[in-house]
């Protein structure tokens, strides 16, 4: 690729300052997991990005990486007491509007204008951290998710952020936890079933609206790519990896399709 991409990521512009601090958090968490053996991987965008660019997507404005849910929890717990002063590790069980299952890790010295997260503590850039597990079929997934995905958001009270009106919230609410019994024993009667089933298929946690199918044949032993200059962790074989994902993964997108997934006002402070 000869293309000039300069002028989306120059130096000196917003968008390259929000992605060197970006940078910075995702070299922390690279660090707290291989100092704690948690298995990580760039995904998404992140991922796309190394291989096709050596490090951000030009126009890319976030970053993602997956890790195990048997992991999950107690990278939670490290990463509160580990980050430095200026991250801060968030997800719905320490921050009451933060409505995803999933974590993020966020810089208290930024800010990411995006609207759903109006309400929340902390409003700065961030890391995504997506959770995987073994799964039965992205199918299955798919229609479990049709109802658990809203269930989880609306208990997590995504409906301040969707419905002005405090009766129509309530009503919501009032629905979701009706429903809360009935979702929660699908997703553990899918999991279970997904333990005495031999595949390798993952998928995202529940709740995550992403359907690309993940096999851990494509992931582990996870080797190490060059991303802005550091070895980070990603899946042992990118090209299929990607393909499920993206399909021709190499190819540009046209330059009118080349925004931030996000299109936020983002702000980064010294």
């Amino acid at each position: 690729m000869n293309e000039d991409f300069s002028k989306y990521n120059g130096e000196g512009t917003t968008l390259r300052k929000a992605q060197m601090r970006m940078l910075e958090i995702l070299i922390e968490v690279d660090k707290i997991c291989k100092k704690h053996n948690i298995d990580y991987w760039l995904d998404f965008g992140t991922l796309l990005g190394a291989v096709r660019h050596g490090g951000f997507i030009p126009w890319d404005d976030d970053v993602d990486i997956t890790i195990m849910r048997k992991d999950y929890k107690r990278l939670r717990k490290i990463l509160q007491k580990e980050l430095p002063e200026q991250f801060i590790f968030q997800d719905w069980t320490i921050d009451k509007f933060a409505f995803d299952n999933y974590g993020r890790v966020k810089d208290t010295k930024s800010l990411f204008d995006y609207p759903h997260f109006r309400f929340q503590k902390i409003k700065g850039l961030f890391c995504d951290i997506f959770v995987a597990e073994k799964g039965i079929s992205i199918k299955i997934k798919k229609r479990i998710d049709f109802l658990f995905g809203r269930v989880f958001r609306t208990l997590n009270n995504y409906g301040y952020v969707t419905y002005n009106s405090v009766f129509k919230r309530r009503l919501v609410y009032a629905c979701a936890i009706c429903l809360a019994p009935f979702v929660f024993s699908l997703v553990g009667i899918e999991r279970l079933l997904a333990k005495c089933i031999k595949n390798d298929l993952l998928i995202l946690s529940f709740g995550t609206n992403w359907y690309s199918e993940r096999y851990e044949k494509d992931i582990f032993p996870l080797q190490e790519i060059a991303f802005e200059g550091y070895k980070l962790y990603a899946p042992r074989n990118t090209d299929k990896y990607l393909k499920h994902l993206y399909g021709d993964y190499m190819q540009l997108p046209p330059e009118e399709k080349r925004l931030g997934w996000h299109g936020v006002k983002i702000e980064v402070y010294e």
